[in-house]
């Protein structure tokens, strides 16, 4: 009898979190989907990345979606004419994308439902975090259910999973986990500044939350900073 395999669309933006989620899936079995985002973000060394760490990590196929979300702007992530914030401020901040997870998790739940595949992991955090809305467990609870109802296979009786296996993980034990793994973090990019050559500010928020998880991991930071 032949083996079936297990299919699973990861979404992978090439920074430390979802490149150790793929490392996850991979380890589970699964024949992984690496699905990226190129929707106008300040820059394109995360794809880069991204692309590196698909084809190490021994994803199946990875496919770049092109999005232009620069059309409205309101994020320091899509407009050049907004700074990233380089000091922590209060509230959701300014990198923070309108609707972003939900237009990309809804792009994985399109190919998911083409493969055939019933499984979608995602590098959502809520310990270590920025606090964005679309990364907490409510807001992927309700998603879950939105693709029951909105999808064939939830209409026939299926069911696609969405799996955020590091949401309630400290970015230090992410850490962890991805270096038991075998994650390369070398060739992730964090940074919402990175340059052209992926180097990373080390100032930003998120250089910030990584610089302190590879530190409380008790870890090398492999971290290429401008």
């Amino acid at each position: 009898m032949n083996k079936v395999i297990k299919k699973a669309v990861v979404m992978l933006s090439g920074g430390l979190d979802s490149a150790t989620v793929l490392a996850m899936a991979r380890e589970q079995g699964y024949a992984t989907y690496a699905l990226s985002f190129d929707y106008g973000q300040r820059h394109r060394s995360e794809l880069d990345a991204a692309a590196r760490v698909a084809k190490v990590g021994g994803a199946h196929e990875h496919r770049v979606i092109k999005l232009d979300l620069t059309g409205w702007g309101g994020s320091a992530l899509t407009d050049h004419n907004i700074a990233v914030p380089t000091a922590p401020t209060s509230g959701i901040p300014i990198t923070y994308v309108p609707a972003r997870n939900t237009i990309f998790l809804s792009l994985a739940l399109a190919w998911a439902e083409t493969l055939g595949a019933v499984d979608i992991f995602a590098g959502m955090n809520a310990v270590d975090y920025s606090g964005y809305p679309d990364c907490r467990p409510d807001y992927l609870a309700a998603f879950q259910t939105m693709a029951r109802l909105a999808t064939k296979s939830g209409v026939e009786g299926g069911e696609i999973t969405i799996h955020t296996p590091i949401i309630k993980m400290s970015k230090a034990d992410i850490v962890r986990e991805g270096t038991r793994l075998g994650v390369d973090y070398a060739m992730t990019v964090s940074c919402y500044q990175a340059n052209a050559d992926g180097l990373a500010c080390g100032i930003c928020d998120s250089c910030r939350l990584r610089k302190e998880g590879f530190h409380a991991a008790g870890l090398p930071d492999p971290t290429r900073y401008a």
